[in-house]
């Protein structure tokens, strides 16, 4: 996303500098996907390495640097910002590859060489390395990294493993598949619905089950286990779906601090449920008769199979659905999750429902997966197929690169190691893919196009379907040449939702198929491509800019950073602002999100990995309406992120907590969390330290920081401020303790002891205080938090009577705000919501790799 990221490529460039990699792009391409050299002992002067500048096993961080001096173990590193560094050469990392062209070299070579003939290997590795040169076709990463470096690694992201046997052994088999992938850096989704409720009679132990969400917690946990002791976090999906008894328990989980920390949430839904939610239906909870004889046997968590078979199944409760639609609807709002999967609709759209239905998805939501199934996943550059001459889409060479990338994701299958052979002989069986792309904004800010207008979802209709009918005829070419997939049925096949849908927009398909039959179940994936995206230089995914300017420190100051194509409009037009289709995230209405997420959606045969960003006062009522366009339009999912979004309660107190206060003198209660035991602070009673009484009155100060919008609040006490009180941040965020912290100590400050020249004394010591960032100019120029604090202090005490002036600043910066945190690698506060994951922008650190 920065400047000085990658550089971009001329026809009259040479081929040495046409892909030369600056700043983050060098960092992520050597440190994720360059082949290593594993013996550190190799290092010479002159080399280009990564080295060790933060030894923590959880979140190391690393720095691109040259040799220059080595003597014996003992190296002196330059790095790019021209520091010089002293450490040992265990601590650098090598690598075999210093430029993408030997990257595409291996890979072209690793995916040509599955091809039968010694002629076909050479042929294909051409047009291999031809859609990879110049991030044409841009590998997932588990490809980039390990096709051609190594027999061991696997080429697949993430997986579905079957939903857990409702047994001690089968939860204790689900939990040993999980960590044996998530140890190999896989991702995981587990569907929690065949285990049974809580209190449900458990057979031969003469007790009651904890329920399906407790052993989450146990799946949660692990899952935090392996991103503590691995290079790589764990990612986790769990899902539960709309008929069990558990759900609600489900939905709310994450209020409960510390239940369920490490996974992502959603909930199944059926077309039946979103009618009774319609209709303001009764809705019936219910699960199989553990007591039946095969129930040990048969239940796989699949209802409707179980009834269907004339099992028994016991109602637990009915409710009314939009007790559970709202229950959702309210927790999505406060705090992102869990997301809801609409999997009825998803599973009559699959190409797989006669054989393989989707049980779940991935970590980040993108790819509905079988029971074995896995991710197999590239993008092809959008940015890239930009025709200047005629100011449009390059079509036909953007058809020949999806053909060939096409092929390329269906040798992949073939040229993975397996570890398990469960996933095997299912990819084996449907030979699943998933090509998307990147790039998108960029592509349609080059042709002028708004992205969410009207004009653009024309746009996106042509664009995706073009790409769909050139990826099903791609298939069925290979299918003619070395066989269609082991289960495919030809009139079954057709019969799914998205292949008559397919058919009747584009009918030659449907006769490739017929004739040739089809390669691949499915084709199309779109996923977050945040770290690849990232270090190609372009946008993410699907997804619009996230903002066109934001600051980085350096050790010369703060600058401010453009996204090129921004960069390059403005010094075209100096002293103009952005045309209006340079649009980001934050400027959409999440309505607009979803309905391009919908027209994507028509032409992805699987899913698509999206954010509908929402503003901060973005209500309830707005997110179920959200929640039920995204249903309507035909989407598969979704999810919402609400600027700021937390829990908020009121400031309150209980029984227990006033009977605290008359025996100990004081007691506090800070606002954002129910009150808890844990949360009351009892002070100690001093006669120094002034008692808060029961009513303070103040005033609240919306300021905008680079974390995003801060509410401060500062109550007087004796006519002086002696209570600070802040909301910024997202609960249970870095950002949101340090903001709880900062305030309790300025309370605790203000209230003690001679107040003659407290105030004046907080305002000296936090103004201009500088994070890793900063918002707004001249006077208006918020450097962090505590500088915040400061200004809304110096406010107070003046009685500024132009803090509508400053409002109105903050609500003109709102559009490219969004709430940042603290990124647990490089400390920046740069860790943002992008594509579902939370990303730094600053290293490259992403939750969801």
């Amino acid at each position: 996303m920065s400047s000085n990221n990658t550089q971009t490529s001329h026809p009259e460039d040479n081929q040495e500098n046409k892909q030369k990699l600056h700043g983050l792009s060098e960092k992520i391409f050597l440190d994720r996907y360059a082949w290593k050299d594993e013996d550190s002992n190799h290092a010479k002067i002159g080399d280009i390495v990564l080295v060790l500048t933060k030894d923590d096993p959880r979140f190391p961080v690393k720095e691109v640097g040259q040799i220059v001096e080595r003597q014996g173990q003992h190296v002196k590193v330059r790095t790019r910002s021209d520091v010089i560094i002293e450490t040992d050469v265990e601590k650098l990392t090598l690598t075999i590859e210093k430029t993408p062209e030997e990257m595409w070299d291996r890979l072209a070579r690793a995916m040509a060489s599955v091809e039968s003939t010694p002629e076909e290997q050479v042929l294909w590795e051409k047009k291999f390395r031809s859609v990879l040169d110049d991030w044409k076709l841009v590998p997932g990463g588990r490809i980039a990294a390990g096709a051609g470096a190594s027999d061991e690694l696997t080429l697949f992201n993430c997986y579905v493993i079957p939903s857990p046997q409702d047994s001690r052994g089968g939860i204790m088999k689900t939990l040993t598949e999980m960590t044996e992938i998530m140890a190999r850096g896989g991702g995981v989704g587990i569907n929690l619905s065949s285990l049974r409720p809580r209190r449900a009679m458990v057979k031969g132990v003469n007790g009651s089950s904890s329920g399906s969400v407790s052993w989450g917690g146990l799946f949660s946990y692990t899952t935090g286990l392996i991103e503590q002791g691995g290079s790589r976090r764990g990612a986790l999906m769990l899902m539960m779906n709309d008929w069990h008894p558990d759900v609600l328990d489900f939905i709310t989980v994450k209020q409960t601090m510390g239940q369920v920390t490490n996974a992502n949430l959603s909930v199944c839904v059926s077309n039946a449920f979103m009618e009774a939610v319609k209709q303001d239906g009764d809705w019936e909870l219910v699960f199989p008769d553990t007591r039946d004889p095969d129930y040990d046997i048969k239940w796989e968590g699949d209802l409707s199979r179980w009834k269907a078979e004339g099992h028994k199944v016991i109602p637990y409760r009915t409710v009314k659905a939009r007790e559970i639609w709202h229950t959702i609807i309210e927790s999505a709002w406060k705090s992102a999750e869990p997301g809801v999967v609409f999997m009825e609709y998803y599973n009559q759209m699959s190409n797989s429902w006669y054989f393989n239905p989707i049980i779940c998805t991935n970590p980040c939501g993108e790819q509905g997966l079988p029971g074995w199934g896995v991710c197999n996943l590239s993008a092809i550059n959008l940015s890239k197929f930009y025709d200047e001459t005629n100011h449009d889409v390059a079509w036909d060479e953007l058809a020949e690169t999806t053909h060939i990338s096409v092929r390329f994701l269906d040798n992949v299958i073939d040229a993975t190691p397996y570890h398990f052979e469960e996933n095997r002989l299912n990819q084996q069986r449907e030979r699943r893919v998933g090509l998307g792309t990147m790039g998108l904004a960029e592509l349609m800010i080059k042709l002028r196009i708004r992205y969410g207008s009207t004009e653009s979802l024309d746009f996106l209709d042509k664009l995706y379907g073009f790409m769909a009918k050139e990826v099903y005829l791609a298939s069925a070419e290979i299918a003619a040449e070395k066989g269609a997939f082991p289960a495919f049925e030809v009139e079954p096949y057709l019969q799914s939702g998205f292949m008559k849908q397919m058919t009747a927009t584009y009918p030659e398909v449907g006769e490739a198929i017929r004739e040739n039959g089809v390669r691949n179940v499915t084709l199309i994936t779109q996923a977050p491509t945040g770290s690849t995206g990232t270090m190609v230089g372009t946008s993410t995914g699907i997804e619009p800019y996230f903002a066109f300017k934001y600051f980085r420190q350096s050790r010369l100051g703060y600058d401010e950073q453009f996204v090129p194509i921004a960069q390059d409009w403005l010094e075209q037009h100096p002293g103009e602002p952005l045309p209006d289709y340079y649009v980001t995230a934050m400027d959409l209405s999440a309505k607009n999100h979803i309905r391009v997420q919908a027209r994507i959606q028509k032409w992805v045969d699987s899913s698509i990995s999206k954010t509908a960003n929402c503003p901060a006062d973005f209500t309830v009522e707005d997110t179920a309406e959200l929640y039920e366009l995204a249903f309507h339009l035909g989407c598969k999912g979704v999810t919402i992120y609400r600027d700021g979004s937390r829990d908020v309660q009121v400031l309150s107190t209980s029984k227990k907590e006033d009977a605290s206060e008359k025996e100990n003198g004081n007691t506090e209660v800070r606002a954002g969390l129910p009150a808890t035991a844990e949360q009351v602070t009892e002070v100690v009673v001093d006669t120094q330290y002034k008692r808060r009484p029961q009513v303070l009155r103040g005033a609240t100060y919306k300021i905008n920081t680079p974390f995003g919008m801060a509410y401060i609040t500062i109550n007087d006490l004796d006519g002086t401020p002696g209570e600070i009180f802040l909301n910024v941040g997202k609960a249970g965020s870095d950002v949101f303790a340090m903001a709880e912290a900062l305030g309790r100590v300025c309370s605790l400050f203000l209230r003690y002891g001679d107040h003659g020249h407290k105030v004046e004394l907080l305002i000296k010591h936090l103004k201009g205080i500088g994070g890793s960032g900063a918002i707004g100019f001249g006077a208006n120029r918020v450097e962090s938090i505590a500088d915040a604090v400061a200004k809304a202090l110096e406010s107070h005490v003046q009685m500024d009577e132009d803090n509508g002036e400053n409002d109105a600043e903050g609500e003109e910066q709102k559009a490219c705000v969004q709430s940042i945190d603290l990124c647990p690698s490089c400390g920046s506060a740069s860790l943002i919501n992008v594509e579902g994951c939370k990303t730094c922008s600053s290293c490259g650190y992403s939750k969801c790799n």
